[in-house]
């Protein structure tokens, strides 16, 4: 299989990345997908070499029917799967996590009012009152706790979302606790520079790169431009979906997430360290788009797949 040329001096960096396919990727699709395919899908991921990888979110089936079997599904993944992080609403949904063993959870908090009202049924300011005993239970407990803030980059019924509003919300979310805060292009509106001011405001507001991550989804073509630039700005953590997965219940205008193998193909082409290993992830794609019916969307796998198509 062909590989992207090496240039450039990046052999002395390396990045993370933050699988969210089967979470993230799959909670939007319309056909249920069995327990056991995403079992599969996510082993197939481990033996790609991807370093964390969401598997569920423990959310009320009402609002995402995709993620009902969260339970059964770390159940199968057994002792590994305790490892792996999972999405937390809140206190009913940690509870469940606890239950299980889990490690490493995760709040979803909005930037905007009515994202905020639509997703959690909470303004604003309220959806703290609900993350806080979230979070503080989980750290009491010994797990580490990640923060995502939605609809950094633009609102599908608010339109654009100030960078002191963004940096305001997010900055909130991540002191209640959290290790991480993911910064999400929700919609996929964002561009390279409007990636650059917001990555700024927030070291400018005292947060370092080391506790930022960028969540982006390709509705516009400019997932892996808006990753670039947050690669040159000192991020290190990437949220990717396996495939280019992905959308929004909530947001209908929100395609599918940055794929992960065109994320890496261009890191490894600019020799930065990823351990992931394109083929065998190019090769889960395949199998996983042959599973929901249709061809990925991701270029590299586009161009690289036939060879493993069956």
């Amino acid at each position: 299989m062909r590989t992207p040329q090496v240039a450039g001096a990046g052999a002395d960096r390396s990045v993370t990345i933050y699988e969210v396919g089967a979470r993230d990727g799959l909670q939007n699709e319309k056909t249920t997908v069995p327990t056991a395919i995403k079992a599969e899908f996510i082993g197939r991921l481990v033996e790609a070499g991807l370093p964390i990888i969401e598997a569920t979110s423990f959310v009320h089936p009402t609002w995402v029917p995709q993620l009902a079997d969260a339970a059964d599904l770390m159940e199968l993944l057994g002792e590994r799967g305790k490892d792996m992080p999972v999405l937390v609403p809140n206190e009913r949904g940690l509870e469940r996590a606890l239950k299980l063993g889990m490690r490493h959870v995760a709040i979803f908090g909005s930037a905007t009012e009515t994202f905020a009202r639509r997703n959690l049924n909470r303004g604003l300011d309220e959806q703290f009152a609900m993350f806080e005993p979230t979070v503080r239970r989980a750290r009491d407990a010994g797990l580490d706790v990640r923060a995502y803030v939605s609809m950094c980059f633009g609102d599908p019924w608010e339109g654009d979302v100030p960078i002191e509003q963004v940096v305001e919300v997010g900055k909130r979310l991540f002191d209640l606790g959290a290790s991480q805060l993911s910064l999400g292009d929700t919609i996929g509106v964002g561009t390279a520079n409007h990636v650059t001011a917001l990555i700024a405001a927030f070291t400018e507001a005292g947060m370092g790169v080391d506790q930022l991550a960028v969540h982006f989804h390709d509705t516009y073509g400019q997932a892996l431009a808006n990753a670039h630039a947050a690669l040159q700005s000192g991020i290190t953590t990437f949220d990717a979906s396996a495939g280019g997965l992905g959308g929004c219940p909530y947001a209908e205008s929100a395609t599918g997430n940055l794929a992960t193998e065109d994320l890496v193909w261009m890191l490894h082409g600019m020799g930065i360290d990823t351990g992931v290993d394109l083929a065998k992830l190019v090769e889960t794609s395949v199998w996983m788009a042959a599973q929901l019916g249709r061809p990925s969307p991701s270029r590299v796998v586009t161009a690289l797949g036939a060879e493993f198509a069956t």
